[in-house]
């Protein structure tokens, strides 16, 4: 079986030929652009983009949408991340966050699988961490420099590119991997 991986990340292709790949799967990848729509759930704009790039390109798809969910900011900026990356980056969200002591927070990353004329199935994976007080690091982009995953005390952008991706959850692609298992490779 081939699924497509629209994405232009090959670190996602990667790690979803090494978690598929055992089930036979080959994983492509293809670039293509998807609209995005604005929704508070980011599992409903993963399923949108998915259902959107399966019919397009005819074929069975992945995509993933993820963002950051900080505690003490009452989830945001979640499904909005993209956009806060390029308008206020990390440091208007440090000074959202300026003088808060809960700095609980976690990436969604939604993975939704869609077939063509089919509608979406989704699986979600939570990496936990806190907000750091000042950007560091030189390696990675944006709220790297301010994600400090749980257990650890340097920032995401502290690590180099073989180490940081340790620290992301995987969750929702070993949740596909059972998913096509069960209803779509017999």
């Amino acid at each position: 079986m081939e699924i497509t991986y629209v994405t232009g990340n090959s670190y996602k292709i990667e790690l979803a030929q090494r978690i598929l790949g055992p089930l036979g799967v080959k994983v492509n990848q293809k670039k293509i652009y998807c609209p995005e729509i604005q929704d508070d759930d980011i599992v409903n704009v993963s399923k949108y983009s998915a259902k959107y790039a399966a019919n397009e390109l005819k074929i069975p798809v992945i995509k993933n949408d993820s963002g950051l969910i900080i505690e003490c900011l009452k989830g945001f900026p979640g499904p909005y991340t993209s956009y806060i990356e390029d308008t206020i980056t990390e440091d208007g969200i440090l000074k959202l966050m300026q003088g808060m002591e809960n700095r609980k927070a976690y990436f969604t990353e939604v993975i939704s699988y869609c077939e063509p004329g089919k509608e979406p199935i989704s699986f979600v994976s939570n990496t936990y961490g806190t907000i750091s007080a000042e950007p560091r690091g030189e390696y990675g982009w944006s709220f790297d420099k301010i994600f400090i995953p749980q257990n650890q005390t340097k920032t995401l952008a502290e690590f180099e590119d073989d180490e940081r991706w340790k620290f992301w959850a995987d969750d929702a692609y070993l949740k596909l991997k059972d998913y096509l298992a069960k209803n779509v490779i017999y």
